[in-house]
């Protein structure tokens, strides 16, 4: 059966359950997802989000790491936490037979966290261990520039881990707040599937969101990228150039012309062989193994991103071709061929994309969590169908902030 949306009422607030009963396997999924709690509310302590998911995976403050670990392995349970951009997720999964054991424990870590200095200073080694690791990983050092010449003096300015200094500044305290801020049940949204059945499933979960604190929901905040064209060339000992840049992007979440982007940004950069930055950079011009480009549209902010390796001799020129290619096709727009073969491909490979539970309950999230109609991404497919190439194309030359490019490079 299809995901739906379904309501719980605890404590006289409605709770939204993301639901999709599938009994193929008998096995539970479940995530309780808190809105606004990711990175983008570290606003003075850059990676305490992520810092306290880490922490709250290190089990409950009675049973310690080790303790509740064992727990959940006697009875194959699996409990774990992590940050996104705009939303803390603390899910389990479990076998149908051990689901009502599982809430226990998954009530017991949201009650009583291990929130103790020995599991603060374990998150913390291990964090910093990490980071430091990522020192020579020139993906991720050109890809973070990148967002802090987009983002500069916002919370999407600096890596979602954190700093190696934002780490060490982190106290008990402040992950402490945290969880007091953002695990509440007015930012709580439930996404639950597998081999249940919903009315029963509904009573247990309610007994959990029973013993939370209500809390107070606040509104997302949104930031836009810099139409100020920058560029910042970092020098490393590397072998090849890596060259990120990205622009503003004038397309929200909620946009009629959402659809239009999605079939514009395939054919200038995710799709590949065939992509405009592809074919001129690669197959064309022999700059780089790939070229990618693609809109990243939330409702926290909305830029467009891409990125490519090159040799250290062809940087400049590869720079320049990438500036050329989307120029050229904020000018000119696509053709007619080009459109034809995006819908074949998106059209076509829908079946691929909800073949899953995981897939379709998350899918029916997204439309929750963005505010859209249930089934809104059955009708986005049907205006793709329906886009004429007239349509397209004025919705491409009509966007030209992202030419405001900047440029974040890794070179020698």
């Amino acid at each position: 059966m299809a995901a739906t949306i379904e309501e719980i009422e605890v404590n006289g607030k409605n709770i939204p359950v993301i639901f999709e009963e599938d009994k193929r396997l008998p096995l539970v999924t479940m995530q309780f997802v808190f809105t606004n709690s990711g990175t983008i509310t570290d606003i003075t302590k850059a990676g305490l989000a992520r810092f306290s998911a880490k922490v709250m995976s290190e089990g409950t403050k009675e049973l310690g790491s080790s303790g509740f670990a064992e727990a959940l392995e006697a009875k194959a349970i699996h409990i774990s936490a992590h940050a996104g951009k705009e939303t803390f997720v603390v899910e389990v999964g479990c076998l149908k037979g051990e689901f009502e054991t599982a809430l226990k424990y998954f009530g017991d870590l949201l009650k009583d966290p291990n929130l103790t200095q020995e599991a603060i200073d374990k998150v913390k080694t291990t964090t910093i261990g990490s980071i430091s690791s990522k020192a020579n990983d020139y993906d991720y050092v050109a890809s973070n520039e990148l967002k802090t010449l987009l983002f500069e003096g916002t919370p999407l300015s600096t890596p979602d881990a954190g700093t190696i200094e934002s780490v060490k500044s982190i106290e008990l305290s402040d992950v402490k707040e945290f969880i007091k801020k953002h695990l509440i049940s007015s930012k709580l949204i439930v996404v639950v599937g597998g081999d249940i059945e919903l009315e029963t499933t509904k009573q247990q979960i309610g007994k959990v969101i029973e013993n939370m604190p209500k809390g107070r929901a606040t509104a997302l905040k949104n930031y836009t990228a810099s139409s100020k064209a920058k560029e910042s060339v970092l020098k490393k000992e590397t072998e090849q150039a890596y060259i990120y840049f990205g622009s503003p992007y004038n397309v929200g979440v909620d946009s009629p012309d959402y659809y239009k982007s999605r079939v514009a940004t395939y054919i200038l950069g995710t799709g590949g062989f065939g992509s405009r930055l592809m074919e001129e950079i690669r197959v064309k011009r022999g700059l780089a193994y790939s070229a990618y480009a693609r809109a990243d549209i939330s409702k926290s902010s909305s830029f467009m991103t891409g990125y490519l390796q090159t040799k250290l001799d062809s940087m400049e020129e590869a720079k320049k071709t990438v500036k050329d290619v989307i120029a050229e096709f904020v000018k000119n727009g696509v053709t007619k061929d080009e459109l034809k073969q995006t819908k074949k491909f998106l059209l076509g490979s829908e079946p691929l994309r909800v073949e899953t539970m995981s897939q379709r309950l998350n899918r029916t999230f997204m439309e929750y969590y963005k505010g859209q109609e249930f089934g809104h991404s059955q009708k986005e497919l049907e205006l793709i169908d329906k886009l004429k190439l007239k349509d397209l194309n004025e919705f491409i030359k009509a966007h030209t902030e992202i030419l405001d490019m900047s440029f974040a490079i890794v070179t020698k």
